[in-house]
């Protein structure tokens, strides 16, 4: 999918400001832009449309509308560009915490529209490229913590030496075609049956 094959829907209250995000956005390529002037109800569009960027504009953006919109911002994980008037610190804070890509303040013209929608998408993707890797990381150490704990329990109980212990498990994963997390988690969970 190409920058301009994005689905991309802009939130704004005001609709001269919305039309300068949409002609700014169509001017770079965009065929595929929905605006709606509506930030209550905007979740189920969201679920409807299933769009790639979200752009949100807010001219003076009271507690209650970013908190409605942070909500929605934790929950749809897409790149998110905000434009506002006026912000504070505890504002960014709170749309930095909320995963919004792309912050900008009192800066509103269709000529930065596209490098700001461009950078929320770079930035979002790299955000989610360090979950993954950090998920990946967590994962791949409980993994080697379950074999480490499989193969105490086979040594103790077999009486085998930890070399011995860990091709046991593999040979067992490569014979039932498993991961040996999978057999590891196996011992650990029939360990725990038989000795209480």
């Amino acid at each position: 999918m190409t920058h301009r094959d994005l689905t991309i829907l802009v939130i704004d209250e005001n609709a001269i400001r919305a039309s300068i995000i949409e002609e700014g956005l169509r001017e770079a390529g965009h065929r595929k832009v929905t605006v709606i002037h509506e930030v209550h109800g905007v979740a189920r569009i969201v679920e409807t449309l299933r769009p790639d960027v979200i752009v949100i504009d807010i001219e003076n953006p009271n507690r209650d509308m970013m908190e409605h919109l942070f909500q929605l911002t934790r929950t749809v994980g897409r790149p998110i560009a905000m434009f506002v008037d006026r912000s504070d610190t505890a504002s960014i804070e709170a749309a930095v915490e909320a995963g919004v890509s792309a912050y900008v303040v009192d800066g509103l013209k269709k000529e930065r529209v596209k490098p700001i929608l461009d950078m929320a998408v770079s930035r979002f993707n790299a955000f989610s490229r360090l979950q993954r890797e950090l998920a990946d990381a967590k994962s791949a150490l409980e993994e080697r913590k379950l074999v480490e704990r499989a193969k105490g329990i086979l040594m103790k109980m077999r009486g085998l030496s930890e070399e011995e212990a860990f091709t046991l498990l593999r040979q067992t994963a490569m014979n039932e075609k498993k991961k040996i997390s999978e057999i590891a988690q196996s011992v650990v969970t029939a360990a725990g049956l038989l000795i209480r």
